[in-house]
């Protein structure tokens, strides 16, 4: 019962009528996800950014033990809106140069001032001796994206499909607040912005199933589940999640570091997930 008021919450949140004051726009940051923010950045750019997190979290699931990792990202965003990037993940602790790459391309649009959106296609390649995190039974992903600016939050409904040994929707409920400070820390250059979010994640989760099957010997950590079939296929709710980045930014660079609380729910398959804080640290650079 607490988590259908969490999720009503959310989606109140998300529909009600703005008629707070404007806040502060925050331009130029990338279009594929570097950083916390997404806005519209339409100017010819490259932006390079590198990350290490505490453990990879995949739709709300995460393998029976820490994955910490690093990851390089690449990113080309032309005036029309269209976009294309590369990333390589190295998980450490493990002897892969690189645990996977990523590959993509998408165009990034806006209907009106507050309303915009974005379209996608990504290609996860896994390496032969690569770790074996939740994520590699998944190997392409659609992504639709569409976010709303109502002044005093923003909200951002976004439709994914993943294809490949398993096959999965997905559709992810964001509202977060923009905060940017008037003033500079060093000099008039230079700012601090924080930008913490709600999130509830809702799909099927048969990528938890394949991951079962193709790596049993990973289910030792957990304790033995009771012997039934489960519905890795039906629609339900995944993850609720409140997650705090504070980020300092120059006007070609940001350093970021966020926390997140993840609460997964409706776990099925025999990796037993618990609750986890996923700790993030961010530097991006942007050639413009």
């Amino acid at each position: 019962m607490k988590h259908c008021f969490f999720f009503l919450f959310l989606v109140t949140c998300s529909t009600v009528s703005a008629v707070a004051a404007r806040r502060n726009t925050h331009i130029g940051e990338p279009v594929h996800v570097v950083a916390d923010s997404d806005t519209v950045f339409r100017k010819r750019s490259v932006s390079v950014g590198v990350n290490y997190g505490s453990d990879v979290l995949f739709f709300g699931r995460t393998g029976p033990i820490k994955y910490p990792y690093v990851s390089g990202d690449v990113i080309y965003n032309s005036k029309s809106g269209m976009f294309i990037y590369g990333s390589g993940v190295k998980v450490l602790g493990y002897n892969a140069p690189l645990d996977e790459v990523d590959l993509g391309a998408g165009y990034l649009y806006k209907y009106s001032k507050d309303f915009s959106g974005s379209i996608s296609y990504t290609r996860f390649i896994f390496d032969k001796n690569a770790a074996k995190v939740i994520k590699s039974a998944s190997s392409n992903d659609i992504n639709f994206k569409n976010s709303y600016d109502w002044k005093f939050a923003k909200s951002s409904v976004v439709f994914d499909y993943l294809f490949g040994d398993a096959n999965d929707y997905f559709i992810t409920l964001n509202t977060s607040k923009y905060i940017e400070p008037s003033w500079g820390i060093f000099d008039d250059q230079d700012y601090l912005s924080f930008n913490p979010t709600i999130s509830a994640i809702l799909g099927t989760q048969n990528f938890v199933g394949k991951y079962s099957y193709q790596h049993p010997e990973k289910l030792k950590f957990d304790e033995a589940p009771e012997v039934h079939a489960y519905n890795n296929g039906r629609f339900n709710a995944l993850n609720y999640s409140i997650k705090i980045p504070i980020a300092y930014n120059r006007p070609h660079y940001t350093l970021e570091a966020s926390w997140k609380y993840s609460i997964p729910v409706n776990v099925e398959g025999q990796l037993k997930n618990r609750r986890e804080v996923f700790f993030n640290l961010t530097f991006y650079y942007i050639f413009f």
